[in-house]
């Protein structure tokens, strides 16, 4: 309120001076005289006030027209001026237009409409950092591959866009199926940013399937270093490269590297199964099974599994199986509940003909968990206490139909694998296989859970050996059939 009163008063007095000014100039008597070529001319003082208004009015005027005469000469001339800027703004206004209808679009997978919006950009904009990706992503969208193939190449001249054109061209690879050329690729493409997470998944995918384990391992610290992946997951993903390594070192025939690398490997992850039965057997061959015996305590700790069990009976190979059961509760005593700890004690007193002392081992699991491996051990125990062959094949029959029991199940797929390996035989994926149940086997039996002779037959004073029908049966099963009697000292849980 107070501020508009102040606009009003100042409007006011402008308006006063300004009267009493024109009626000052029209009390004024003289004027101005102007001499020109021997002609006076003589002006009131209102007079030449106004022709001064109109001098630089008139000045004004002429500097402005030959502003536009400079901007047309320098316009013709090819030079930056307002006029072209104009005809700049406008094209670029229509490019960028053209721009995001690709974009919408490209994101409504109307492939052919985004490229040749990309075009029209392309015409507008000299940006061919935006047009070209717009184009490439518009071709593979519409299926024109050797398009989008070739916009990339162009894209790989400019430094700014070199990674995306690279990444473009590898992603292209990979559908193709030529995987070292997309390795290639992601390698280039991880040299030019470490740091993206996408191109770091997929070059340890490719290292992995080509099994270069010591560039996967690289690419598996950088994913570390920047952060793209949590610490405890680096270490066991690093143990399960290291394994692999140490395999491969194993198989080339330099023993002593294979032991240190599996080691190594064990070390990284104590719980990785196939990480502690290489520690443990390169433990054995240098002569140091409390060593080896230390790596199977403490991964049996964490996870029990036939193989732990099979490497540390290698410890002591020619024990006889009493001496197996005492030597075999550091194993057994950790654990004691579950189901794997129970059928290992079963089979070990199997071995040794502890028939009654079997059947106490495994305890209600045959109705608790009946497993294929459980029902065998169970057709073990009745044929070692002399039962009927009805009840042994009684047993056994259940055992077709019975589930298999933890296999090594990918974690992603659900694929199942019969034996340890550091990617998914079917989708390629890295350390997803895991010691579990699987939801739907049609898989054979693996052979390293059948540790111990299951099916028992020709002991003195029991039921005579098993016939054509049972040892039928357990082929079928994939179950080793074996005779014990008395010389079957050294009998083991290893396969």
């Amino acid at each position: 309120m107070l501020w508009s009163l102040v606009k009003i008063l100042v409007f006011v007095g402008v308006i006063v001076a300004i009267t009493l000014g024109l009626g000052m100039l029209l009390e004024t008597s003289g004027g101005v005289r102007v001499s020109v070529a021997n002609t006076e001319f003589t002006f009131t003082p209102l007079m030449t006030i106004i022709g001064l208004v109109l001098l630089l009015a008139a000045f004004w005027v002429a500097l402005k027209v030959l502003g536009l005469l400079f901007a047309t000469f320098h316009f013709l001339n090819g030079d930056e001026t307002a006029i072209s800027r104009y005809f700049t703004r406008n094209r670029e206004r229509k490019g960028y237009e053209a721009l995001a209808d690709g974009l919408m679009a490209l994101a409504s997978g109307e492939g052919r409409a985004a490229m040749a919006k990309a075009a029209k950009a392309e015409k507008y904009l000299a940006r061919p950092e935006l047009t070209n990706l717009l184009a490439a992503q518009a071709a593979e969208s519409a299926g024109d591959t050797k398009k989008a193939q070739a916009v990339y190449k162009r894209l790989l001249t400019d430094e700014r866009t070199r990674f995306v054109g690279v990444r473009g061209i590898m992603k292209q690879k990979l559908a193709e199926g030529d995987t070292e050329t997309a390795l290639k690729l992601a390698e280039k493409a991880f040299s030019l940013k470490p740091k993206h997470e996408e191109t770091q998944d997929v070059l340890l995918k490719l290292q992995a399937k080509t099994e270069d384990w010591a560039g996967a391992r690289k690419t598996l610290n950088a994913k570390l270093k920047h952060g793209n992946l949590p610490r405890d997951v680096h270490r066991r993903r690093d143990a399960v490269l290291a394994l692999s390594e140490a395999k491969d070192v194993l198989e080339e025939g330099t023993s002593i590297e294979a032991r240190e690398t599996a080691i190594e490997a064990n070390r990284l992850s104590p719980d990785l199964i196939p990480a502690a039965v290489l520690a443990a057997r390169g433990y054995i061959e240098q002569g140091k099974p409390k060593y080896a015996a230390r790596v199977i305590k403490k991964a049996w700790s964490a996870r029990p599994h036939p193989d732990l069990a099979a490497t540390f009976a290698l410890i002591a190979p020619d024990e006889t199986p009493q001496a197996r059961i005492k030597r075999f509760a550091a194993l057994t005593k950790s654990l004691p509940d579950h189901a794997e700890t129970k059928m290992l004690l079963a089979e070990l007193n199997i071995a040794a003909e502890q028939f009654p002392e079997a059947r106490r081992a495994i305890g209600d699991l045959a109705e608790e968990n009946p497993t294929a491996r459980v029902l065998t051990i169970m057709a073990a125990v009745e044929r070692g206490e002399g039962s009927d062959d009805a009840v042994v094949r009684g047993w056994l029959t259940r055992a077709l139909s019975a589930p298999r029991g933890p296999q090594w199940v990918c974690q992603n797929c659900q694929n199942i694998h019969t034996t340890w390996a550091p990617t998914c035989g079917s989708c390629g994926s890295l350390d997803t296989l895991s010691w579990t149940d699987a939801l739907q086997s049609s898989e054979p039996l693996p052979a390293n859970t059948a540790m111990l002779p299951l099916i028992v037959g020709g002991i003195e004073g029991t039921a005579d050996k098993p016939t054509a029908e049972d040892a039928q049966i357990v082929a079928d099963h994939e179950v080793v059939v074996v005779e014990l009697d008395d010389s079957t000292a050294d009998a083991s849980p290893a396969k």
